[in-house]
């Protein structure tokens, strides 16, 4: 019966993937919207409600940390592992919007939950400021998309119409497709988490291990395969889309919602504080240099960050087994590996700008 459900968990991701993908491309065409503000919006908020859900479901059973791990974990994933994963795959193209609005502001809403947590709590009215962001982001992003429909559709009006009229009778089938295909994904990962943590119970791994690992992870699975499919049928735009406003909304909706729900707050331990959100933090700013560099993310780059998401998974097996080569790896990545990327990184963004002002001279 495990095998069965994780097989099929399996088959219902990459199907609802499929069907969510297609049905937000479909969308977007229909109404004259970029496939980014799609991946931004409808991609990325549904693919985050399983982060909803558990962490909501924990601010209201009194496990009100859940929703701060969960959106830690969850982010750190959606970089490192997603965007590594998908850039292996097919280089991502990142439009200049993103570059100049979408990852400023995931880094702006990191610091901010940071700054809220210094007093070791975030409660209701944190919460509340964090799902005014939310609302105030979804406002710029429908202007932002008005302006451009209206400016596409002044210099290309005779076939925007015919295109529209065209797309009006798929309607139906379209949020059909967003729909089922949310639902699928939704069941999907849920079978596939529970049947991997009955296969690691068996093998005899911790339920410590599991937690910060098949768990952490399973609520990203939506995301995982989604922008993964989205990926292999070119829509680059909805992968990159898919990843930065799953962790807006992680931070803004599913942090925000959750402060509010929970009756004491959510408590954030000095542990949190010190490590794992400034973590979060620097990876939301080790996007900007390597999205400057001529808006690609290339293999090699995607390569990085899914070594650097290897790494941090296991950093969080030694640490929480306290392993004997936890002290050797922490040293290797603080004097080594980690001074090693950040040289690079800055050489690559100095000879870029470096070429970009010879071609504007």
């Amino acid at each position: 019966m495990t095998i069965l459900l994780f097989v099929a968990g399996l088959v219902l991701l990459i199907f609802g993937a499929e069907m969510l993908v297609r049905g937000a491309s479909k969308a977007a065409s229909a109404l004259g919207i970029s496939p980014l503000v799609v991946g931004l919006t409808v991609v990325a908020f549904g693919t985050s409600s399983p982060e909803l859900a558990v962490s909501i479901g924990g601010a209201l059973s009194g496990q009100a940390d859940i929703a701060l791990g969960n959106v830690i974990g969850s982010n750190i994933i959606n970089v490192l592992f997603i965007l590594g994963l998908s850039a292996i795959i097919i280089p991502l193209h990142v439009s200049q919007q993103v570059i100049r609005f979408d990852v400023p502001l995931m880094i702006i809403a990191s610091v901010a939950v940071l700054l809220l947590s210094l007093d070791q709590t975030i409660d209701r009215f944190d919460g509340v400021l964090l799902a005014a962001g939310l609302i105030l982001y979804l406002g710029v992003l429908v202007a932002l998309s008005l302006r451009n429909h209206s400016c596409k559709k002044s210099s290309d009006q005779g076939l925007h119409a015919n295109e529209n009229s065209k797309n009006q009778i798929n309607w139906f089938a379209t949020i059909f497709l967003i729909v089922a295909g949310l639902a699928l994904l939704v069941l999907g990962s849920r079978w596939f988490v529970d049947s991997a943590v009955s296969f690691a119970a068996y093998l005899g791994v911790s339920e410590l291990i599991i937690g910060l690992t098949i768990v952490a992870a399973g609520t990203s699975m939506p995301e995982v395969v989604t922008s993964v499919v989205a990926a292999i049928r070119g829509e680059r735009d909805i992968t990159v889309g898919n990843v930065v406003g799953s962790n807006i909304f992680n931070i803004l909706g599913v942090l925000g919602l959750s402060s509010v729900f929970s009756p004491s707050g959510i408590p954030v331990s000095e542990p949190v504080i010190g490590f794992d959100l400034p973590l979060m933090i620097a990876v939301a700013i080790a996007c900007l240099p390597i999205f400057f560099t001529r808006g690609v993310i290339s293999r090699w780059e995607g390569a990085l960050f899914l070594g650097y998401y290897f790494a941090y998974t296991l950093y969080l097996v030694f640490n929480a087994t306290q392993h004997d080569l936890l002290s050797v790896f922490n040293n290797v990545m603080l004097y080594f590996v980690i001074p090693i990327t950040a040289v690079t990184i800055i050489v690559i963004v100095f000879q870029e700008f470096r070429k970009n002002s010879n071609d504007t001279s």
